[in-house]
C-alpha cells in the first residue's frame, strides 16, 4: 500500500491563491480545506444576520464582514472563514482577514455542526479581542451563543426561539424570529 505524501503550503501561498480562487479554503496550519457551497437556507441567515448588523455598526468604530472575510489564529496558524465577522479593533485593517474580532458567527449545517461547536469553538477562543461566538442552526430554530466574562471564561447560553439574542460586543439586541426571517422549515 503505497502513501501520498503530505504536502504544505505557506501562509503567503495560501493567501495569494486564495485571491484567484472561485472556491472559499481555509488553512489549518499547512493545510487547505476547501469549503462546501452552502444552501439558500444558509445564504438568507447570514444575510439576515450581516444586514441587521451593518444597519445597526453603519458609522461607528466597528465594521462588519460576511462570508470571504477571513479571520487568522496566529496562535495555531489557522484562517477561518466565518460566515459573520465584526472587529472593532481601528488597528485590524487587513484587506483579506482579520485578526482581532470581537464577534463571530457561524452558520451551522448538520455536516458543520460538531466542527463548529468544538474545532473552531477552541480555536476561536484563542483570540483575545473576541467577546462572543455565535452558532446558529440551518435546519431548526436554534441558536447557541458563547460568551466571554470578564475573567476570561467562556459560557454557552442555549437562546429559547422565541426570545432575544444580546449581542453586547455591538450593543444590539434582536428577536431570534428576525434571525430567520423569509426562512421555511
Amino acid at each position: 500500500m503505497s502513501s501520498l505524501p503530505l504536502i504544505t503550503v505557506s501562509v503567503a501561498e495560501y493567501l495569494e491563491n486564495e485571491k484567484s480562487s472561485d472556491v472559499r479554503h481555509e488553512y489549518l496550519a499547512g493545510q487547505v480545506y476547501a469549503m462546501a457551497g452552502v444552501s439558500a437556507t444558509h445564504n438568507i441567515i447570514a444575510g439576515n444576520m450581516f444586514s441587521r448588523l451593518r444597519a445597526h455598526l453603519r458609522g461607528g468604530p466597528c465594521r462588519v464582514f460576511i462570508s470571504d472575510m477571513k479571520v487568522y489564529i496566529e496562535a495555531i496558524d489557522f484562517f477561518y472563514c466565518p460566515d459573520v465577522v465584526v472587529t472593532r479593533d481601528p488597528q485590524d485593517t487587513g484587506d483579506y482577514f482579520k485578526t482581532r474580532p470581537c464577534l463571530i458567527i457561524e452558520v451551522s449545517s448538520p455536516s458543520t455542526a460538531v466542527t463548529d461547536r468544538r474545532e473552531k469553538l477552541l480555536a476561536y477562543q484563542k483570540l483575545d479581542s473576541l467577546r462572543e461566538y455565535v452558532l446558529i442552526a440551518q435546519d431548526e430554530v436554534k441558536v447557541e451563543f458563547y460568551a466571554r466574562d470578564r475573567e476570561g471564561h467562556w459560557w454557552l447560553h442555549t437562546l429559547d426561539p422565541k426570545g432575544e439574542l444580546r449581542l453586547k460586543s455591538v450593543g444590539l439586541t434582536m428577536p431570534i424570529a428576525e434571525i430567520y426571517d423569509d426562512v421555511s422549515f
